[in-house]
Parts: C-alpha cells; structure tokens; sequence
C-alpha cells in the first residue's frame, strides 16, 4: 500500500455532522441528504465559513476526513460537498476503499482516527468531532463539539483554537492571526 498523503504534515481530521452542522443528517436515495426533525431550521455545512476562518493563519494544515459521509457517498462526493477553501485541504480521508468496511464501521470513530494516525504518521494533529469515548492518551488532541451547535458553540470554538495553537504553532500577530473567540 502507498504512503498516505499528510505523512509529516499538519492534519486536521473533520467529522461533518455534529461539527459543520447540526447531527441529524440522512440521505435518501431519491431525496439526498436532508436533516432529520432534530435538525429542521439548519443548514448543510453551516459552521463551513467558521472552520475556514479559524483556518486562515494556518495555510500549512492539511484536511483528512474522519465522517460517515466517505464510506457512503464515496469520497470525492464528500469532498465535493465542501466549499472551495476547505476542499483544497483535503489530503485523504481515515476510509478508503481498499479497506474492509464491515471491519471499520466496528471501530469507535476514535479508533479510526488513531489507526490513520498511525498509518498517515501526521507531523501533528488535532480531531473535531461529536463522538465521546476517546482515549484518556488522545484528549489533548481531540475537539469534542456539540451535535447540535458543532464548532460554532462558543466554548467548542475556544477549544478549537487552543488546540490549533498548541500542535500547530501560535500565528503571528497582526492581519491573519487566529480569531480569539467572544465569551
């Protein structure tokens, strides 16, 4: 199996929902991807334009995938459902089709990141995404969001940029610096 691309890399491994919108997404055959009755009065990939922003001072962080989306729409479906900024990040995702699926959907979201990590040997990395039960090793990588808000929550937001600072680096002062986010 070839190198997986992030190797040495900044990597941000991105769940979808519960993080860019509110938890409650099904996709229909016909119908598509629509929110369920707990997400009525959201959007797709609301929380799209935060990530991007809090991204900007890091030009060098690179996106893998860690959501459902991949094994059911296919990769390049997921990353075509992201706006231009965030698609360009994207180096890969924690599934991908040589794998056994039935094997994977057993693993704890947590343990699919940890077994990419391992794989994809990131130079540093931080994990966003709505699933609990995260090993007491990896927290200090791990962003838990709020399955309704994501990381539009305020308190998830300030998490988010601390611990983009603390593995990749403080950004400079001045025009670009990571956003300190409001109480």
């Amino acid at each position: 199996m070839k190198q997986p691309k992030g190797r040495g890399k900044h990597v941000l491994y991105l769940d979808f929902d519960g993080v860019l919108h509110h938890e409650d997404v099904w996709r229909h055959p016909r119908r598509g991807l629509y929110f369920g009755p707990k997400g009525v009065g959201h959007t797709l990939f609301e929380n799209a334009p935060l990530l991007e922003h809090l991204l900007t001072p890091y030009p060098n962080v690179h996106i893998v995938l860690s959501t459902s989306w991949v094994p059911s729409l296919r990769y390049s479906r997921a990353v075509s459902k992201l706006p231009p900024s965030l698609k360009a990040r994207v180096v890969g995702a924690t599934f991908h089709t040589r794998m056994n699926r039935n094997l994977f959907d057993c693993l704890t979201r947590a343990h699919q990141v940890l077994d990419d990590v391992d794989r994809r040997q990131p130079g540093a990395w931080v994990a966003v995404d709505d699933a609990l039960g995260w090993p007491k090793e990896s927290l200090p990588h791990f962003v838990a969001c709020d399955p309704v808000a994501g990381i539009a929550d305020p308190e998830v937001t300030r998490d988010l940029v601390a611990k983009l600072q603390l593995h990749f680096g403080r950004p400079a002062e001045g025009p670009g610096k990571a956003p300190t986010p409001k109480a």
